[in-house]
C-alpha cells in the first residue's frame, strides 16, 4: 500500500509543526503530512523551562544573537535577517498566545504553562489540513522518480515530491540523512553541570554567587572562559556561567572524557595582584578579627568560611597573624583556585545535542540540502545548537520557518 503526500515531515517537534505549518500556509493546496514516531507531539516544547516553554529570547540583533549559538551561529546570522525572535513573538500573538519577557531576557506565555504553545500549533496545523500521524515510526527512507518513498516500521510505504526531516538528535534522522548523501559531526552532549568533588565545595550545596568566572583548564589551543551566576549543588557545579561552558566546551570536554582542570575565580572583580593588595589592606583595618569571620568581599559566608579553612593551617587565626605565604594562597583561592571535573551531570529537562547534520551541506535560505534535491532539514538535527535561554528553539523556529516558505510543489 503506498500513499502519496506532496510533502511529508518526519518529526513532530517544534521545527516540524513550523515547518509544515509555514508550508501550509504558503502553499495552501499541497497535501502535508507529519509523521511522529511517538504517541507523543511536541515532546520537547511540553517539558521545556519547568514545563512554561521558553519560547524564545528577547534578544533582537541578528549579530548578537548569533553568539548565544556555540556552533552554527554563522550560517544562522542571514537566516536570522529573515526570520528572528521578534518574528516568532509576532507569529504566536497574531494567532493568540500572549507572550511576557523575564528580567533575564527569556521569553514565556503569559499562562506560564506549555500547553499553551502546544495548543496553538496543533490548532493551527488542523486549520491548514496538515495530516498528523503519531505512533508512525519510519524504518527507511529512500530517493525514487517523484523524489522520496518511505518505509514505515508498519510495512506501508509513503511517498512524496518533498522531504523535510526534523528528528532532533534522534540517531535514525542522522542514518537517513547520511544514506542520502550528507555527512554527519558526531553528536555529543550539550548544556550540562560539572561534578565535582572537592573539599572546598563541602555542605555548600544552594549557595549561590552572581558574577563569577570560570576556565576551562586547556594546556593548548583557544582559552574557553564565561563569566555569570554560578550556582554550587551535591554533585558540583551549575548555573548559566557552566552551561554555557559546557556548551562552549562540549568537544573538548567530551575528548577529554569529561576530565579536565577548571580554574574559578569567585570575584571576577578582582585578579591575583589586586585581591592580595586588598587582603593586606585588611589586614592592617582589623587587624583582631578572625579571618574566617571577616570577609569585605561579596561571596556568601559560607564559602568563605570553607576558603579560608582550606587556606590558612589554623583556620582560628586573627588577621594580624596572617603570614605572606597565607594571603597568597587565600588570593588563589579566591581568584584563581583550580578544581577538577570529573564527569557531566544533566541539566534539568534540557536535552541539546552538539553535532548533526554538517552545515556546509545546507543552504540556509531555504534549508534545502545541496546534495539531495527536494529534502530539506530543520531544527535540531543540524549542527547547530544554542546555550540556555530559548536559542534552540529560536533555531527550531528560524529553519523550520524558512524550510516551511521554500517547499512549494
Amino acid at each position: 500500500m503506498t500513499n502519496y503526500s506532496d510533502v511529508i515531515i518526519v518529526g513532530g517537534g517544534a521545527a516540524g509543526f513550523f515547518g509544515g505549518i509555514n508550508c501550509a500556509i504558503n502553499n495552501p493546496t499541497l497535501k502535508i503530512t507529519i509523521l511522529e514516531a511517538t504517541n507523543q507531539l511536541l515532546g520537547k516544547v511540553k517539558i521545556s523551562g519547568g514545563g512554561r516553554c521558553n519560547v524564545t529570547h528577547h534578544c533582537f540583533n541578528s549579530s548578537e544573537l548569533v553568539n548565544n549559538y556555540p556552533r552554527g551561529g554563522k550560517e544562522l546570522r542571514g537566516a536570522f535577517s529573515r526570520f528572528q525572535p521578534q518574528d516568532t513573538i509576532k507569529w504566536f500573538e497574531s494567532r493568540g498566545v500572549k507572550l511576557k519577557v523575564e528580567g533575564d531576557g527569556r521569553i514565556f506565555p503569559v499562562t506560564n504553562d506549555s500547553q499553551t504553545i502546544i495548543d496553538c500549533l496543533m490548532k493551527t496545523a488542523q486549520q491548514w489540513g496538515i495530516k498528523i500521524l503519531t505512533q508512525t515510526p519510519v524504518k527507511e527512507i529512500h530517493q525514487s522518480e517523484l523524489g522520496f518513498n518511505l518505509t514505515l516500521k508498519s510495512g506501508n510505504i509513503l511517498s512524496c515530491k518533498s522531504l523535510l526531516i526534523a528528528t532532533g538528535s534522534n540517531v535514525l534522522g542522522y542514518k537517513w540523512a547520511k544514506n542520502l548523501g550528507h555527512s554527519i559531526q558526531s553528536p555529543i552532549p550539550s548544556l550540562f553541570t560539572f561534578k565535582i568533588k572537592d573539599i572546598r565545595l563541602d555542605n555548600l550545596a544552594g549557595i549561590s554567587v552572581n558574577n563569577g568566572y570560570l576556565q576551562l583548564g586547556i594546556k593548548q589551543g583557544k582559552k574557553l572562559e564565561q563569566k555569570g551566576a554560578l550556582l554550587v549543588t551535591h554533585w558540583g557545579l551549575s548555573g548559566p556561567a557552566v552551561l554555557k561552558l559546557s556548551a562552549w566546551g562540549a568537544r573538548i570536554l567530551y575528548d577529554n572524557n569529561y576530565n579536565l582542570p577548571l580554574i574559578i575565580n569567585w570575584l571576577p572583580e578582582y585578579n591575583f595582584n589586586s585581591i592580595k593588595e586588598e587582603l593586606s589592606k585588611v589586614k592592617e583595618s582589623v587587624s583582631k578579627q578572625k579571618v574566617i569571620n571577616y570577609s569585605q568581599f561579596n561571596i556568601p559566608k559560607r564559602l568563605w568560611q570553607n576558603l579560608v579553612n582550606y587556606s590558612l593551617i589554623n583556620a582560628d587565626k586573627i588577621w594580624a597573624e596572617m603570614t605572606k605565604k597565607e594571603i597568597e594562597k587565600l588570593a588563589i583561592e579566591l581568584t584563581k583556585g583550580e578544581y577538577k571535573i570529573e564527569g557531566k551531570g544533566m541539566f534539568k529537562d534540557e536535552f541539546v545535542t552538539c553535532g548533526g547534520i554538517t552545515l556546509k551541506e545546507v543552504d540556509f535560505k531555504t534549508m534545502m540540502s545541496k546534495i539531495c534535491p527536494n529534502l530539506y532539514f530543520a531544527g535540531e538535527i543540524l549542527d547547530i545548537d544554542g546555550v540556555t535561554g530559548g536559542f534552540n528553539f529560536q533555531n527550531a523556529w528560524t529553519t523550520g520557518y524558512l524550510a516551511g516558505i521554500a517547499i512549494n510543489n
